[in-house]
């Protein structure tokens, strides 16, 4: 199999800074140059540490003395070239192997790599740029959340919740020829956030084209793409992948969703809660018309 521009960088890293290294250290480096990829993707911290005859504590310390902000950083330089060069079906079984019928370590497994990205992906959105997205949104007419297959979720997510606190928001998942339509309102003054993780769609270009062209601004929502459209977007939020297939593909997407919710409603404390007490009265009176309708029945 041809190397991987993820593991040559790893080998060079483990070469580079070998003389550095503790013994511990470079018992989890060799470890780490010589084990199959799909092997390292699926290992947590302690799996590391046992397999190399020290400690997940090691484990993590080696790491950042080769470069890598931790084991997330480098399941996510190895995961881009592995994800590429495998067959999804292949992945799907590799998955299968690691979990076994362990129930506890399913449970295990999934919970470990979610809290892993989670903490991973923490680090990935600096302040400026979650600022410039946050502006841009409090200051939007509209907000157009465009997600697609498993990015859906979350672009359908957005535009509930930003309805729920007052904000004018729409869905739009088209794709192809449909995607013309929602395209003709999109105007000045709009806000359309692009949540696709890491593949480069035709749909995504014509989005981020015809906003450009309208003078509307564009917020994306990546794991890969946020070099790609760094200077053609408002603001590009980085989320971290799922470097094994665990965990869903939208976990990342939904955080940061949650996170840009938050902010605007606390820039507009009266209107969310407004909203919000709107949204209730009109649930009870739902609930109410049920209630007497079912006695009449």
């Amino acid at each position: 199999m041809e190397v991987s521009d993820g593991l040559t960088r790893l080998r060079t890293a483990v070469r580079d800074s070998w003389e550095e290294l503790s013994a511990s250290e470079r018992a989890v480096a060799h470890y780490l140059v010589s084990a199959p990829v799909e092997q390292l993707l699926f290992a947590s911290a302690q799996e590391l540490g046992a397999a190399s005859g020290t400690s997940n504590a090691t484990a993590v310390r080696a790491l950042k003395r080769l470069g890598y902000g931790g084991l997330p950083a480098l399941k996510r330089e190895l995961a881009a070239d592995f994800t590429t060069a495998v067959s999804p079906e292949v992945r799907l079984q590799q998955r299968i192997h690691h979990v076994g019928r362990d129930l506890d370590g399913v449970w295990n497994d999934v919970f470990d790599e979610a809290q892993e990205r989670i903490e991973h992906g923490r680090r990935l959105t600096g302040s400026d740029t979650l600022k410039r997205a946050v502006a841009a949104l409090a200051e939007a007419r509209e907000v157009f959340c465009y997600g697609v297959a498993a990015s859906e979720l979350a672009a359908r997510h957005l535009a509930l919740a930003l309805g729920r606190i007052g904000r004018r928001a729409r869905f739009v998942g088209a794709t192809g020829f449909a995607l013309a339509d929602p395209l003709l309102s999109l105007d000045r003054g709009d806000v359309v956030v692009l949540f696709q993780p890491g593949r480069e769609l035709a749909e995504i270009e014509l989005l981020v084209d015809r906003a450009r062209t309208v003078g509307a601004k564009v917020l994306l929502v990546t794991d890969t793409l946020a070099d790609t459209y760094a200077d053609r977007v408002e603001a590009a939020l980085t989320t971290s992948p799922s470097p094994t297939g665990i965990t869903t593909e939208s976990l990342g997407g939904l955080l940061v969703a949650d996170a840009l919710l938050l902010a605007l409603a606390a820039l507009d404390e009266p209107r969310a809660v407004e909203t919000s007490h709107q949204l209730t009265a009109l649930r009870e009176r739902i609930l109410g018309q049920r209630e007497r309708g079912s006695r009449k029945a």
